[in-house]
């Protein structure tokens, strides 16, 4: 039988009746699920089921499992995490290279710019602004400074409005972490990141959509280059999937 007609398995079934129910009781982050007797009678299977759909809801972070006598599912907000894994895995197995997730990023960051400049409020633009602040007051710390464009970056991918563009981007910049394929930014490198940042940043604010688009195109174009031009072995390499 094809992958594609394979029924799911019933773990996976429960799984996402457990989902259900969570969307369905208004469960918030922080709620503790029913107890595994209640559950087991309320999905009518064996404990060997039940227990593979709460491990597989970890893994996607949907929950965390407490242990001891007061403990149990919990229901936890998924991140990008578990869609980092799937898309390294998915990659990897593809012999994909790093090269794929920087063209991925060219061409949605403009877009996602222009969506920001569109739709942040003055109050979230704000946010950019501070976060290159501290930027600035990184130049000289290479860990600090990538920490802050990472925040940079996702700001203006959140600000799109568009939760799968900020979910996605996400998964891409965890996979992309420069230190795993070894990408340094040279002092030269982060200045100019910082000048381009505060122009994005003016332009989103100001809401001049072109503009946004404009300067965020110009800024994944330039990344591209120094990557290509200083680590294009690196690039070539395949997407490894590490914890």
């Amino acid at each position: 039988m094809p992958a594609a007609e394979r029924p799911k398995k019933t773990a996976l079934l429960v799984a996402q009746r457990i989902v259900e129910d969570i969307n369905r009781r208004g469960n918030q982050i922080g709620d503790r699920l029913p107890p595994e007797k209640v559950m087991l009678e309320d999905y009518d299977v064996g404990r060997g089921t039940l227990r593979e759909s709460l491990r597989f809801l970890e893994l996607q972070g949907v929950i965390t499992l407490k242990p001891g006598p007061s403990g149990g599912p919990i229901v936890q907000q998924p991140d990008s995490s578990a869609l980092a894994t799937s898309l390294s895995l998915l990659l990897q197995f593809q012999q994909a290279p790093f090269q794929t997730v920087i063209e991925t990023r060219a061409a949605l960051e403009p877009r996602m710019a222009r969506l920001a400049a569109e739709r942040m409020s003055e109050q979230d633009a704000a946010k950019l602004f501070e976060i290159i602040e501290l930027e600035q007051q990184n130049l000289d710390d290479e860990t600090g400074f990538l920490t802050q464009t990472r925040r940079f970056h996702i700001t203006v991918a959140e600000g799109s409005g568009n939760l799968i563009f900020a979910a996605l981007f996400t998964a891409l910049f965890d996979i992309l972490d420069g230190a795993a394929v070894g990408v340094e930014y040279r002092a030269r490198q982060r200045k100019l990141t910082v000048e381009i940042h505060t122009s994005i940043a003016t332009a989103i604010s100001e809401h001049d959509l072109d503009r946004a688009e404009e300067l965020m195109n110009t800024h994944m174009q330039a990344l591209a280059a120094y990557t290509q031009k200083h680590y294009a072995k690196a690039l070539a390499a395949p997407v490894m999937w590490k914890m």
